[in-house]
């Protein structure tokens, strides 16, 4: 049994990286002159973003600003799903960002699916909000990687706890 080797699926946002991508995308904001005297910002609110500006044209902005940073920190962005632009108060709009924490069971299952479908010989089990795939070749587990990495997935996934 000890020459079975497993990984984890996972999908999960660092809130410490999403945190310093929302501190550099708001300096960004502070000293760009087409944002002077606007009155945008990001506040990150538990498991939800709330970003608010003075317009729609400067809402798609400042979210292209924000996404920019955390690409360049490695916060997957398709964890992101973005709620409807509203009005708030003195004029400005908001929109909330709810971040996808976890795999969910129809996630996971689409995952299961694609791994049978693909005929390798590994095992793939769902564990609450991840999945852990076992194998008894390590190419195996590689090639499920490779297929997962180049599946169009919703979510954004990481591969860990590779034994």
């Amino acid at each position: 049994m000890s020459s079975e080797s497993s990984f984890d699926i996972v999908s999960k946002v660092d809130m410490q990286e999403l945190n310093n991508a929302i501190v550099q995308a708001e300096r960004e904001i502070e000293n760009r002159f087409d944002f002077k005297g606007s009155k945008s910002s990001i506040k990150l609110e538990k498991e939800e973003l709330v970003i608010s500006s003075d317009d729609e044209y400067k809402l798609k902005s400042v979210i292209d600003i924000l996404q920019t940073k955390m690409i360049k920190r490695d916060v997957p962005i398709k964890n992101m799903d973005f709620g409807k632009i509203e009005a708030a108060s003195l004029g400005t709009v908001r929109q909330r960002v709810k971040l996808k924490q976890g795999i969910g069971q129809d996630e996971a299952k689409k995952i299961n699916v694609l791994i049978r479908d693909s005929k390798l010989k590994v095992k793939s089990q769902i564990q609450g909000d991840q999945l852990r795939v076992t194998g008894k070749s390590r190419d195996d587990l590689q090639a499920v990687i490779s297929l997962l990495r180049g599946a169009n997935l919703e979510l954004e996934l990481q591969f860990t706890n590779y034994r």
